[in-house]
């Protein structure tokens, strides 16, 4: 049974894509120190990293929020038949997500919103399907929202080069070409409490959502983090950060802010729970899941 956190009257789900193994320490952190993963065991193991196979285990999933007038997703996921032979985990999938969606109650005609953090191949997928040949948007009644900075990038040369040749056309374009698309610039409020906050660093127009509703509050925290042990090291970079030092200083950003509001932190990737809580700890942070 799937959790529902409530902020204020926003109810906020998880509706899980794919979970298990995905990275090796070395491979996802640049800077990977074994003594930091030795030191928060507890926290990791068994459910954020695999022992076996020496891999930390990556949740790919959306935020399903019901507000009292929309229904809105946070990211997308990766999508169903996307051709992606550089990302072998996200290469012509076939998985049962819109019957997941269909579970919490959301057919796809239900959702009024997609809020992407930023335009990655595992953020956006669902933008789109695959009927009778043609990429059309899944969500037929959807705006779905992005940053200016973001559409710029990869709406250049950079979306049809490397890990990223083809996302732009098969998951961004279609619903650009429908009207469907709402491109917001820099720090902008869409709605029902909530905010996109510019958290450039891991893409260039990366943000992270804001939400506030009944006194309460939550970030979307998109890849400014991909695993709790940022929390602890928030100078580890992913080795996908475009920008090193604007990524590190997003990182700080969403922790301090997180501490400081109290509010729960609903991650892209973490497993476990996917959500927690930040703590300051003087000038160091600790991470609580829900």
């Amino acid at each position: 049974m799937t959790t529902t956190h409530n902020i204020g009257g926003i109810a906020i789900q998880q509706v899980t894509e794919m979970r298990g193994p995905g990275f090796t320490p070395d491979f996802l952190f640049p800077d990977w120190d074994q003594s930091v993963l030795d030191k928060h065991k507890a926290l990791m193991i068994p459910n954020c990293f695999d022992q076996v196979q020496g891999r930390f285990i990556a949740s790919i999933h959306t935020w399903l929020l019901k507000t009292k007038h929309h229904t809105i997703l946070i990211d997308s996921c990766a999508g169903n038949d996307k051709n992606r032979p550089m990302l072998p985990r996200f290469h012509q999938l076939n998985l049962p997500f819109l019957d997941r969606l269909a579970e919490a109650g959301v057919p796809p005609e239900s959702v009024d919103y997609v809020c992407c953090t930023h335009l990655h191949a595992d953020h956006c997928g669902w933008n789109t399907r695959l009927l009778d040949g043609r990429w059309v948007p899944t969500f037929p009644n959807a705006k779905y929202v992005f940053s200016k900075a973001e559409y710029d990038h990869w709406s250049g040369p950079a979306g049809k080069e490397g890990f990223s040749a083809g996302i732009f056309e098969d998951s961004v374009l279609p619903v650009i070409q429908s009207g469907q698309a709402e491109i917001v610039d820099g720090e902008a409020a869409i709605g029902n409490g909530l905010t996109f906050r510019p958290t450039p660093g891991h893409s260039p127009g990366h943000v992270a959502i804001q939400l506030t509703d009944g006194g309460q509050k939550a970030i979307f925290s998109g890849d400014i983090m991909h695993q709790p042990l940022q929390v602890y090291r928030p100078d580890w970079n992913s080795t996908f950060c475009e920008h090193k030092e604007h990524a590190r200083a997003s990182r700080r950003w969403l922790l301090e802010q997180a501490a400081e509001d109290r509010a729960t932190v609903f991650s892209a990737h973490f497993a476990n729970t996917s959500a927690g809580y930040v703590a300051r700890r003087g000038d160091e942070f600790d991470w609580r899941f829900v």
